[in-house]
């Protein structure tokens, strides 16, 4: 796929200079004097070239070679060492999370950049977002001593990072995890047993270490999550200098083959089985068998579910932009309007061109949702006013599960959108789309899977402190409707949206009714249904938002301008959305209120015949 990688960055421009308000980020002491608006575009268009230039053509031996697993060595192509390092050592990945780095871009304008990186080669991601990660929980939670030792490698990418949950007989139910961590008698060191899966970079020829975070149980742990605490594993110990030293007793005993993301070794890992395995607790010891681990790594979950969604963006542009490419050049038919004419390129033809339309329109939706939630990190982190950090905390307590779980979902509908616009030539591994679709299979499963955000969405997020936030949350997307109902010309749009706030304010009554007693697994079996509905309306509302801003524009721009396309675009967008996939809200609360329980009546021998 490396010469098939496609996108543009007018949108992430508009969204900086004209949609969200960078001021409240750059005028923090920690951005203040550093950057303008201006700055961010170049940043920017440095961004994407490197992308397209540097990283892509990795992309092909990621997927053709990927990555082998011999002689209980894991190796990687070439060029996934070169793009890893260029992403690094230019200052695009873990040096960020670095709080003494004065050239740090903030994290919205960063993860605009990613999805240029992402997309560029979804493999070779995995291996700095999990360094990232993995430095920015060690620089929170851990020692001097440990920050000493691990940071420094770590966030200029010569050491990477790992998050290591998962066990084979412990995947989504984390509290079922077996590691162990027995004392030594050095305080803070522990001897690790057992076995972690599905571990992305968990072993690697790309750097000399890698720097796993693994959650184990100490002596007297209480069972299941409580008894959870992380510690820091290297592969290699540090020696006195800070280099390699000893072998540390984590070995890879396999990796997975996978239907996408070759080039990214998902590992089985063994701690200690053939000698001591030292780790490090990070933070304090556990007291009464309770553990913080899993309250730490929930500090880097949260922002990996974020990068997960916006790993499902990054490719779902990918394939749209060169969906629309073929689509342009692709002559195949005549028109509809003249059929005896000319035969045309097929972006002329109807089915394309809502196909086109659904991918673009949801594409954007994405975008603003992620850009707007790593907007609302920066504001949390490092704002100085206590009703914004309150305010962006609310907002990106809410958005996270459905910026992950909405958008890989969607995605994958936008992806295999843009195959059929290719009709039998995108079905073949000769063009893009088939491994874009396999890639972006696995963002779903990724960091907790969507059922577990709807989950967390309809049981944490709607309930927490008596459900104050989420409602304020909603009410943001109210007020936006009433103040905007009678816009001249969006009419329509603003009439569909009240009508389905109405709807999303009844479905959520009915949620609350199977909550009640004598209604066993109904809130379970309509919560994914509960969170699209909630991703398509706030969709719709912050398309809304743009499509306000791009109307003025447009006012008084010429139509021969070089923006105005962009401009009419993003009305579109939000015109084509709102009325053609806000309204299954409403399908989807006629679907609740009927209240079907026929996959929870089954008997389960029917599912085997």
């Amino acid at each position: 796929m490396s010469s098939n990688f496609k996108n543009s960055n007018r949108d992430h421009k508009f969204i900086f200079r004209e949609w969200l308000d960078m001021s409240l980020i750059l005028d923090t002491d920690r951005f203040k004097g550093t950057y303008t608006v201006d700055d961010i575009e170049v940043i920017l268009d440095n961004g994407l070239k490197m992308a397209r230039e540097k990283v892509a053509p990795s992309c092909g031996d990621s997927d053709k070679i990927g990555a082998k697993f011999e002689n209980g060595q894991v190796t990687t192509p070439q060029s996934t060492k070169d793009a890893y390092f260029f992403v690094q050592h230019n200052g695009l990945a873990s040096s960020n999370y670095d709080p003494k780095n004065d050239a740090a871009v903030p994290l919205c304008v960063l993860w605009a950049i990613n999805e240029y990186l992402v997309g560029a080669n979804p493999a070779v991601s995995t291996l700095y977002l999990a360094t990232s990660g993995a430095a920015g929980l060690i620089e929170e939670f851990g020692s001097e001593q440990i920050k000493n030792t691990y940071l420094e490698k770590m966030f200029c990418g010569d050491w990477t990072g790992t998050m290591d949950l998962t066990e084979p007989s412990a995947g989504s139910d984390v509290g079922d995890a077996l590691t162990k961590a027995n004392p030594t008698s050095s305080p803070g060191v522990y001897k690790i047993n057992g076995t972690k899966c599905f571990i992305s970079g968990g072993d690697q020829d790309v750097t000399e270490n890698i720097i796993h975070l693994v959650l184990a149980r100490t002596e007297g742990a209480a069972p299941g999550t409580k008894g959870l605490s992380l510690f820091v594993v290297p592969k290699y110990l540090p020696d006195e200098k800070g280099g390699i030293g000893s072998f540390n007793h984590v070995s890879c005993v396999g990796i997975e083959h996978k239907l996408g993301l070759k080039g990214s070794p998902t590992c089985v890992l063994s701690f200690g089985d053939d000698g001591d395995c030292l780790g490090f607790l990070l933070g304090e010891p556990p007291v009464a068998g309770v553990g913080l681990g899993l309250a730490q790594m929930f500090n880097m979950m949260n922002e990996e579910r974020l990068m997960t969604g916006t790993a499902a963006l990054s490719l779902a542009a990918v394939a749209y932009h060169n969906a629309v490419q073929y689509a342009s050049e692709r002559v195949q038919g005549r028109p509809t309007a003249d059929p005896k004419g000319k035969r045309a390129a097929i972006v002329r033809h109807e089915d394309v061109r809502r196909m086109l339309m659904f991918q673009k329109a949801h594409i954007e939706a994405f975008r603003a949702m992620v850009l707007k939630s790593f907007y609302c990190v920066d504001l949390k982190k490092h704002s100085s006013a206590p009703a914004t950090v309150t305010a962006a905390s609310q907002i990106l307590e809410v958005n996270t599960p459905i910026v992950k779980a909405y958008c890989s979902d969607m995605a994958l509908q936008c992806i295999s959108e843009a195959l059929q616009v290719y009709g039998g030539y995108g079905f073949s591994e000769e063009y893009p789309i088939a491994e874009l679709l396999r890639d972006a299979r696995i963002y779903p499963i990724w960091e907790g899977t969507n059922y577990i955000q709807a989950m967390d969405l309809v049981g944490r997020k709607m309930t927490s402190s008596k459900g104050k936030g989420f409602a304020l949350w909603l009410k943001e997307i109210s007020d936006f409707i009433g103040q905007h109902a009678n816009t001249p010309g969006m009419e329509r749009e603003f009439t569909i949206m009240q009508g389905a706030l109405a709807d999303y304010d009844a479905m959520q009554a009915v949620l609350r009714g199977y909550s009640q007693p004598g209604q066993p697994g109904m809130v379970q079996l309509f919560a994914t249904r509960m969170l699209h509905a909630t991703g398509r309306l706030y969709a719709g509302k912050l398309l809304l938002e743009m499509a306000l801003i791009a109307r003025t524009r447009l006012e008084s721009l010429p139509q021969d301008h070089v923006d105005y396309a962009f401009y009419c675009g993003k009305v579109a967008s939000a015109r084509f959305f709102v009325r053609n996939v806000v309204p299954e809200i409403g399908a989807s609360l006629a679907i609740m209120k009927d209240g079907d329980r026929t996959a929870l009546d089954v008997d389960e021998a029917v599912f085997a015949v």
